[in-house]
C-alpha cells in the first residue's frame, strides 16, 4: 500500500539526485561544520543583540528629538498665526479679549495639552484657552521672573523652562501689533512627546518579542543539531555486527532525531562510514517518497507499542533503491525519558509491500470497527472478507464466513430481509456500480453501494440511515411549518406596514391640526389682548365722566332719570373693566408670562379682608357670612394673587348662593398643606357639569345661573393661580344642597404636620 510523502523533517530533502548530491557536497565544503555552528550560535545571538540596542537607542533618541523639535516648530507657528489675527481695535475697547483669542487661534491650536493665555499691559491674564485652564492671574507668576520670554518676545523664540508650578514645559510669548497685549503658548513636554512615547513602547516591545524569538530559534537549533563526534562503536554494537555479517545496527533518539549507523549500515547502501551522528533530514533524502517512517514510528510511541517492525526503501548510493526491514524495540533513556529506537537493519524482499503484514491486520481492523455492513467478493465470487455487521444482519454463522466461502453457499444460508420500497439514488446508476436506498419490512432504512473492483470482485457496503431518513421527515415537517410560518409573518409584517403607513399620515395630520391650533390659540390670546388694551383707554374715561355726572361735580344735571342713567354707565363700565381684566389675566396665564411675588403673608387676614369686600353684597340678600380656623396663618406667597383668589371663590359663593343662604369659610392645615373651604347653601352643581368648571369661559347654565352676568373666567384664574403656587382646587357639589371649593397650598414655613388647628369664629 502506497504511503504519504515525508512531512517531518525532510521538505528540503526530497530532492535527489547525483546533480543535488554534487551541489549538497560543494556547499557543505565551505560551509563551517555543525560543532562550530553550535559554538558560534551563542555569540551571533549576543552580537546581534548589542548591535540591536545600540540601534534602537539611537533611533529612540533620533525620534525623541525630531518629535521635540517638531513641537517647537508647531508652537512657533501657531503663536505668529494668532499674534497677526488679534484685533487691535477690539483689544483697545477691552470688552471681549476671550472671544477675540477663539477666533484669532488656528486650527486645533489647543490641541495635544497646549494652553494660550492673552495679557495686557500689566501682564495680567485676560483670556485663556482652554477656559478650564489653571493658569490665572499674572503672567509672570506662572512663567516665574527668572526668564527672557515676557521681554523679548519672538526674539526669544520657543523655550523650554520650568513653571513656577514645576511643570516641564515649551513657551513662546509674542507681541500683538499695534498693542502692549502678549500672547503666550504653553505646551507640557509630556504632552508634546505623548505620541514619542507610544511609539517608544510598541518599538521596544517588538525588539523584546524578537529578541525572544531569534533566542528561542537559535536554542531549538543548539539542542536538536547533531553532535557530530567520533565515537567508538560500544560493545553491543561490536557484538551484533560481528554475530550476524551485514547487519546494519540503528541507535535512533526519536526526541531529537539523532541517529547512529554502524559501519555495515553504510556498506548496505554504498556509502563511506561515517563515525558521526546522523540527522533525520539526511536519513530522509535517502528514503522513498512513499515510505512514511517518522509516521510510522509516531504511530508506535502514540499507542504505547515497544516492537518496531518495518519495510521500507533506501537509495543507493548508485541511485538503485535497496528493500531494507528494520526490526527493534523502543525504549526509554532513564535519566532523560527521551525515547530510543535500537534496531537491526537488513536487506529484505525487493518484491514485499513495505509494511504488507501491519497494513492488512490495520485494514481488517477498520473494516470490523465501522458501523457499516461490509462484504467483499473476489472476482470468482468467493468470499475475501466481511465484518460482524455483515454477518448479523443477514444471521449467518461463523463456519459460513470463512475467506473462500462461494457467494452460493453464504447468500442460501442468510436469510434475506424483505425490502418493501427500493430508490435508487440519482446519478449512481453504471455498468460497474448501483447505489439504493431501500426500507425494510420492520420499518428500518439501509443505504446500500455495490461497486465492482479493478481486478472483478465485488464489495459491498450497507448503512442504517433509519436515524437519518427519521430526521428528514421532522425537517420537512418543520420546513413546512417554518414556510407557514413565514408566509404568516410576512402578511403580518404588510398589516403592520400598511399600519405604519396610516399611523405616519395620522401623525403628520395631528401635527398639521396641532399647528393650526396653536396658532389659532395664540391669535385669540393675541386678539383678546390687543382687544382688551384698546378696550380699556375708552372705558376709563366713561366710567371716570359717569361718576363726575353721577356726583354732580360742576351742577346738577336736571331730571333725575340723568342720575339714575349716570349710575347705570358707572356701573356696567365696572363690570365691564372687571372682564376686560379677568381676559388679560387669562391671557398673561396662558402665555406664561404670569410670575409670583413671594413674600411672608398671613392667610388668615386676607380671607378676613376679601371677606370684608363681599359682605355689602352678602348683607343685601341677607347671606350669612363666617369663618373658622385660626386668628393667624402665616406661610409664603403673592399676597394679590391670593387676594385675587379668596375674592372670586367668595364672589361666587355669594353669587350663586340664595337669599337668606349662608357661606363658611374654613382654615386647616394638615399633611404640610394649607386648606381653605368655602361652603355655600346655593342650589349645587350637577355631577356631570363639575368637569366644565374652571376652564376658560366656561358657564353651568341652569335656571339660577342665567340671571348672573359673568365672563366664566373666575374660577379658571383661581386654578391657574393656585396651581402657580403649587397647590389644587377641589370642588364638592350637590344640585339643591350646595357647593364646597376646597383649596389646598403647600405651607413653606416649618410648621407642625398632621395637626387641625383649634376651630376659632368670626362673623
Amino acid at each position: 500500500m502506497a504511503r504519504a510523502r515525508p512531512a517531518r523533517g525532510a521538505g528540503i530533502y526530497s530532492i535527489t539526485g547525483p546533480r543535488w548530491q554534487d551541489i549538497r557536497a560543494l556547499v557543505d565544503q565551505h560551509l563551517p561544520s555543525q560543532e562550530r555552528l553550535r559554538q558560534l550560535v551563542p555569540i551571533l545571538v549576543f552580537g546581534f543583540l548589542i548591535v540591536a540596542s545600540l540601534g534602537f537607542n539611537y533611533q529612540i533618541g533620533s525620534s525623541k528629538d525630531a518629535r521635540m523639535t517638531a513641537a517647537q516648530r508647531q508652537l512657533a507657528l501657531n503663536a505668529d498665526i494668532a499674534s497677526l489675527k488679534l484685533r487691535a481695535e477690539v483689544l483697545a475697547s477691552g470688552t471681549d479679549w476671550q472671544g477675540e483669542l477663539a477666533q484669532s487661534l488656528p486650527l486645533r491650536a489647543a490641541r495635544e495639552g497646549r494652553v494660550v493665555l492673552l495679557s495686557d499691559a500689566a501682564g495680567s491674564i485676560q483670556a485663556r484657552v482652554p477656559i478650564g485652564s489653571h493658569y490665572q492671574g499674572n503672567l509672570l507668576t506662572v512663567l516665574g521672573p527668572g526668564q527672557p520670554l515676557t521681554i523679548m518676545g519672538a526674539d526669544a523664540g520657543v523655550m523650554r523652562i520650568a513653571l513656577n508650578d514645576g511643570t516641564d514645559a515649551l513657551v513662546t510669548v509674542r507681541n500683538v501689533p499695534r498693542t502692549d497685549a502678549q500672547l503666550t503658548f504653553i505646551q507640557p513636554v509630556a504632552s508634546a512627546l505623548a505620541g514619542w512615547r507610544s511609539g517608544a513602547t510598541i518599538e521596544v516591545l517588538l525588539l523584546i518579542c524578537g529578541g525572544l524569538l531569534l533566542m528561542l530559534f537559535a536554542g531549538a537549533f543548539w539542542y536538536f543539531a547533531p553532535i557530530r563526534k567520533a565515537r567508538e562503536p560500544d560493545a553491543l554494537t561490536r557484538e551484533l555486527t560481528e554475530a550476524i555479517p551485514g547487519c546494519g545496527v540503528w541507535r535512533w533518539n526519536l526526541a531529537r532525531g539523532h541517529i547512529d549507523w554502524s559501519p555495515p549500515m553504510y556498506a548496505l547502501l554504498g556509502l563511506q562510514p561515517d563515525s558521526s551522528m546522523m540527522s533525520y533530514g539526511t536519513l530522509a533524502s535517502k528514503l522513498h517518497r512513499d515510505d512514511d517512517l517518522r509516521a510510522e514510528l509516531d504511530r508506535h510511541l502514540r499507542e504505547g507499542l515497544n516492537l518496531f517492525d518495518q519495510c521500507f526503501r533506501l537509495r543507493h548510493a548508485d541511485g538503485h533503491w535497496v528493500t531494507t526491514r528494520l526490526r527493534g524495540h523502543i525504549t526509554r533513556d532513564a535519566d532523560t525519558g527521551e525515547p530510543y529506537l535500537t534496531g537491526m537493519a537488513v536487506m529484505a524482499d525487493p518484491n514485499a509491500v513495505p509494511g504488507a503484514a501491519d497494513a492488512n491486520a490495520r485494514l481488517r481492523d477498520a473494516v470490523e470497527t465501522i458501523s457499516e455492513a461490509f462484504v467483499l467478493w473476489d472476482n470468482h465470487n468467493r468470499l475475501v472478507m466481511c465484518n460482524s455487521k455483515y454477518q448479523q444482519f443477514h444471521g449467518l454463522a461463523d463456519d459460513m464466513v470463512q475467506p473462500g466461502s462461494s457467494y452460493d453457499e453464504v447468500i442460501a444460508a442468510a436469510s434475506e430481509p424483505i425490502v418493501s420500497k427500493r430508490f435508487a439514488v440519482a446519478n449512481k446508476n453504471d455498468h460497474q456500480s448501483r447505489t439504493y436506498e431501500a426500507q425494510l419490512e420492520d420499518g428500518r432504512w439501509l443505504h446500500i453501494n455495490e461497486r465492482r473492483t479493478r481486478d472483478g470482485g465485488y464489495v459491498s457496503v450497507g448503512t442504517d440511515i433509519t436515524d437519518l431518513k427519521q430526521s428528514q421527515t421532522k425537517n420537512a415537517e418543520s420546513e413546512h411549518q417554518l414556510r407557514a410560518s413565514v408566509a404568516e409573518l410576512r402578511l403580518s409584517r404588510r398589516e403592520l406596514e400598511h399600519q405604519k403607513q396610516q399611523l405616519v399620515d395620522l401623525a403628520e395630520k395631528y401635527a398639521l391640526e396641532k399647528n393650526r391650533a396653536e396658532a389659532a390659540n395664540r391669535a385669540k390670546s393675541e386678539f383678546l389682548a390687543n382687544i382688551s388694551h384698546e378696550l380699556r383707554t375708552p372705558l376709563n374715561a366713561i366710567i371716570g365722566f359717569s361718576e363726575v355726572m353721577q356726583q354732580s361735580l360742576f351742577g346738577p344735571l336736571g331730571h333725575e332719570k340723568y342720575q339714575e342713567y349716570a349710575r347705570d354707565i358707572y356701573s356696567s363700565g365696572e363690570y365691564l373693566l372687571e372682564v376686560i381684566n379677568d381676559i388679560l389675566d387669562m391671557s398673561k396665564i396662558e402665555a406664561g408670562r404670569m410670575t409670583l411675588d413671594l413674600g411672608d403673608v398671613d392667610v388668615a387676614d386676607i380671607v378676613q379682608d376679601s371677606m370684608k369686600v363681599v359682605s355689602q353684597a352678602a348683607a343685601e340678600r341677607g347671606i350669612a357670612l363666617e369663618r373658622q380656623g385660626p386668628e393667624h396663618f402665616p406661610i409664603q406667597a403673592d399676597r394679590r394673587y391670593l387676594k385675587q383668589i379668596f375674592l372670586n371663590l367668595l364672589s361666587n359663593a355669594v353669587k350663586f348662593s340664595q337669599d337668606g343662604g349662608r357661606v363658611d369659610v374654613r382654615l386647616t392645615r394638615s399633611n404640610g398643606q394649607l386648606k381653605i373651604a368655602i361652603k355655600d347653601t346655593g342650589i349645587g352643581i350637577a355631577q356631570t357639569d363639575i368637569a366644565k368648571l374652571g376652564r376658560p369661559f366656561e358657564q353651568v347654565e341652569n335656571q339660577f345661573s342665567k340671571s348672573h352676568q359673568g365672563s366664566g373666567l373666575g374660577l379658571a384664574i383661581s386654578r391657574a393661580l393656585v396651581e402657580l403656587h403649587g397647590g389644587t382646587i377641589e370642588i364638592k357639589s350637590r344640585e339643591g344642597y350646595g357647593t364646597t371649593v376646597t383649596c389646598s397650598l403647600p405651607i413653606r414655613t416649618p410648621r407642625p404636620a398632621n395637626v387641625e388647628e383649634p376651630l376659632a369664629k368670626s362673623a
